[in-house]
């Protein structure tokens, strides 16, 4: 079995392409956890995956929809995006709605993501065919991504407010370095945000060019 480690910014698209050229050298998956990737050999090419962002679902709708996915035929698994706040058991996320700001430990949490892979038939793999149902989707991924970046922004202040400034000590220099990733983070988010925002507008205009 080859194994891989891997964390992802752009943890939809940027997963999936690295999994589609994970089976195009002839890598399957067989399991995944919070960083860590298991694959077997098979023909190279010989599945298709989408990475599928579900974290603003109540954990009955997480359960409804892969079911769903499991009905058509493909092969599903959870995984996790390691962006969540917690409170003792509970998390609470506020990119969601409804029923899908709070996340138990042994329900939503950690299961933010659907890897759903395909046998490649020759078919189109596209589990959002209708634009406004796309639209809807890609703005959930959007939504995501502000709130990272607005969270990363404000820790990022806060190291370089309260433990950083104004010297360089080394206890100093390393709240600088935190802060300094931190900010990183923040500007990534702003960028995956505006990508997702411009797709998600994309599919909108289309929706309402099909009306």
């Amino acid at each position: 079995m080859k194994k891989a480690v891997r964390y992802f910014v752009d943890f939809t698209r940027g997963q999936e392409k690295w999994l589609n050229g994970m089976v195009s050298r002839g890598f399957r998956l067989v399991r995944c956890g919070a960083l860590t990737y298991g694959f077997e050999q098979c023909a190279p090419g010989e599945y298709q995956y989408r990475v599928e962002f579900v974290g603003e679902k109540s954990y009955a709708e997480q359960k409804d929809y892969k079911g769903f996915l499991e009905g058509m035929g493909y092969r599903v698994f959870t995984k996790n995006i390691n962006l969540n706040r917690s409170f003792r058991k509970a998390r609470f996320r506020p990119r969601a709605e409804g029923a899908g700001k709070t996340a138990a430990t042994q329900g939503a949490f950690n299961r933010e993501l659907l890897i759903v892979e395909k046998k490649h038939d020759g078919k189109p793999f596209d589990l959002h065919t209708d634009a406004q149902d796309a639209a809807a989707y890609f703005a959930s991924v959007r939504n995501s991504y502000a709130c990272v970046a607005v969270i990363c922004l404000f820790f990022g202040v806060l190291f370089a407010a309260r433990f950083a400034w104004p010297g360089f000590s080394p206890g100093e220099l390393l709240a600088w370095c935190i802060a300094g990733f931190f900010a990183v983070m923040s500007a990534a988010g702003v960028v995956l945000f505006v990508k997702y925002a411009n797709m998600a507008g994309r599919y909108k205009e289309t929706g309402k060019t099909n009306e």
